[in-house]
């Protein structure tokens, strides 16, 4: 294995521990409500991402994709649509997790990668190996009676695997530098952002102000928090093979699980274990098939 791709599957590795881990994060801020949380990790990601690109010595190239996405109004309201779904992908996230559902949110990032491969079939026209067709269907199952066990379906797992699906799907069809659009998607939102948070000051309700330092240290390491991970993970996965990438990711909801059980003690009943249980055997058949595919091709 060459040095360069040792390099990039460490970089991904890490990437996905931190956000494996991140619900502790989000935990500490649980005195803070969602919103406010939000406004501020959107603020702050944007300087922070700014700042990378200044420091890097590229906010010249930075202009040219704002140049260039605004000739291109498709690829424009694309990528503004996705900066939108992103952010409402991290606004269930943090509300989920300090509202005790972190096994709940670990179920949306192992059911993400199967919906992504059927908005792949819809929108792009892939096409399905039978072990991958079956691995979609044994992960149904598996979701399905979750759902019947809670007698409603798990709005905050579909609700995470369907923004961050669909925003996969435009990234996927959008080529900026990963930094550079996270600046740039952060920029779409600033506006709003910087808007509802002078709300929250106005109306005396934002705890940025009226905090403990250690609070407002962590509200200000909400940009960093959200940038170096996804730095890390570009940077990562253009030294290895998108398969290995895919496997990797599950170490994220993986240790969201285990944080959710062990650590905060959430409910992980026999239903549970059962429901999980199907969507892991589908991963791992999925996982399975898309190595024996790439192989063949090569």
């Amino acid at each position: 294995m060459q040095m360069e791709e040792r390099q990039g599957i460490l970089m991904v590795a890490i990437a996905y521990i931190l956000w494996g881990f991140m619900p502790i994060y989000w935990k500490l801020l649980e005195h803070v409500s969602s919103d406010e949380i939000l406004a501020g990790r959107v603020i702050w990601s944007f300087m922070f991402t700014l700042l990378l690109v200044i420091v890097g010595r590229n906010f010249q190239l930075l202009i040219i994709d704002l140049q260039d996405l605004w000739k291109d109004k498709r690829t424009f309201w694309s990528l503004f649509f996705a900066s939108y779904l992103i952010t409402g992908n991290w606004f269930i996230f943090i509300y989920a997790v300090n509202a005790g559902h972190i096994v709940q949110t670990s179920l949306g990032y192992y059911i993400n990668p199967l919906l992504s491969v059927i908005l792949g079939i819809v929108f792009l026209k892939e096409r399905l190996s039978r072990a991958q067709f079956l691995a979609v269907l044994i992960a149904a199952i598996g979701v399905l009676i979750l759902t019947i066990s809670y007698g409603q379906i798990p709005w905050v797992s579909f609700s995470l695997a369907i923004t961050f699906a669909f925003y996969g799907l435009i990234k996927k069809t959008l080529k900026v530098d990963a930094l550079r659009g996270l600046t740039i998607e952060t920029l779409f939102v600033l506006p709003v952002a910087l808007i509802y948070f002078a709300y929250l000051v106005a109306t005396d309700r934002a705890m940025f102000f009226s905090s403990d330092f250690v609070t407002v240290f962590l509200l200000l390491l909400t940009g960093v928090a959200t940038a170096v991970p996804l730095v890390l993970f570009a940077k990562g996965t253009k030294t290895i093979p998108l398969y290995l990438s895919g496997f990797i990711q599950y170490i994220a909801p993986t240790l969201m699980l285990l944080v959710g059980i062990f650590i905060y003690k959430e409910r992980f009943s026999k239903i549970e274990f059962l429901s999980f249980s199907f969507i892991w055997c589908a991963l791992i058949l999925f996982t399975i098939s898309k190595i024996i595919e790439v192989r063949k091709n090569r």
